[in-house]
């Protein structure tokens, strides 16, 4: 089926263009609390799971070992923006475990951040991995596989046993398979794995809520949420849609999103998992249904939902900065 229209984008008053996407919004029991469109159909959640890709780092002992506290945990669920902060510390927990930027197989690019892309350039600097938007999930990657004496060449392919723990974690948390057929390749080299919408938001309920895991699997995904929530900055970076989702509700809203408008996100006093995705990979779209969904899960805490629901009315500016549209949530998100 096609999935309905769910944001619009205006200019002035009229609609220039339109995104179709689904939501899916679970329990950990695996009710559903909202669906639209096609939650079923598999769809590659991209970076938006980091938080359940983390969960080795901190059941292995690793993150205890090297000492890591919210804001390094943070980033090993991160998709940072390159700002200095972020490099140093994903630096620094290389260094923890006797590693320095070379162990990582994540890539290279420039930092996302327009500021500290400039700074770089004009230090006449050139990216290195520590900018790549993964180095703080590579960097937990990595810690973890020297703290278990898995040796970390070829960390990033499938079959390799660090690989085998993430996958064993996501198929757990999820309670979807992952195998070959499901398999294809991220961005960052790592392998990345289309399931069911549906899926996810059921793995962020369980991860929010610790039902259905046992004790040490329930202690490491609160830690990890709760770490996310108290670092935002370190989960995304400066302006970025992860930081103004959890800063609407700080402590109250866990929120990742991945490529191609994924998002996905946890609201643990209500014990529900969230899951988007924009049919056409907008990430503005994906932002923007994220923002409203979470906007109208929380309707009862008025400041906190006018916060969202203008995340989710976000403005479109010219080159001068005067409004000239804004993207705008449907019926069917309300």
């Amino acid at each position: 089926m096609a999935n309905p229209v769910l944001i619009e984008v205006l200019r002035g008053a009229i609609v220039e263009s339109a995104h179709r996407g689904a939501v899916a919004v679970l329990d950990a029991d695996g009710n559903t609390v909202l669906e639209i469109g096609d939650t079923s159909r598999p769809v590659f959640p991209r970076s938006a799971v980091k938080a359940i890709q983390a969960l080795p780092l901190v059941e292995s002992g690793a993150a205890d070992a090297y000492g890591f506290g919210n804001r390094e945990l943070a980033l090993a669920c991160a998709s940072h923006s390159g700002e200095p902060a972020h490099v140093e510390l994903a630096r620094s927990m290389l260094a923890k475990a006797g590693l320095d930027g070379s162990a990582l197989e994540c890539g290279t690019h420039w930092p996302s951040n327009h500021d500290a892309e400039i700074a770089l350039a004009r230090a006449g600097g050139l990216p290195n991995a520590l900018h790549n938007n993964c180095s703080g999930k590579h960097s937990g990657f990595l810690c973890t596989c020297v703290h278990s004496g898995i040796d970390h060449r070829g960390y990033v392919k499938a079959g390799h046993g660090l690989q085998e723990m993430v996958r064993d974690a996501m198929q757990s948390v999820t309670g979807a398979v992952h195998g070959p057929d499901e398999r294809a390749t991220d961005g960052c080299s790592i392998p990345t794995y289309a399931v069911p919408l549906r899926s996810f938001a059921l793995g962020f309920a369980r991860m929010a809520t610790g039902r259905g895991f046992g004790p040490e699997r329930a202690k490491a995904a609160k830690r990890l949420l709760t770490a996310c929530m108290a670092e935002p900055f370190f989960v995304a970076g400066t302006g970025r849609a992860d930081v103004l989702l959890m800063d609407a509700a700080p402590g109250r809203i866990f929120a990742k999103g991945g490529a191609e408008g994924v998002h996905c996100a946890a609201i643990p006093e209500l014990g529900l998992g969230v899951a988007v995705k924009c049919d056409d990979g907008a990430g503005r779209a994906g932002d923007a249904i994220a923002a409203a969904v979470l906007a109208k899960l929380l309707h009862k805490d008025d400041a906190i939902a006018a916060k969202l629901l203008e995340l989710a009315n976000a403005p479109i500016e010219s080159r001068v900065g005067a409004r000239v549209g804004a993207l705008r949530p449907t019926e069917a998100l309300n």
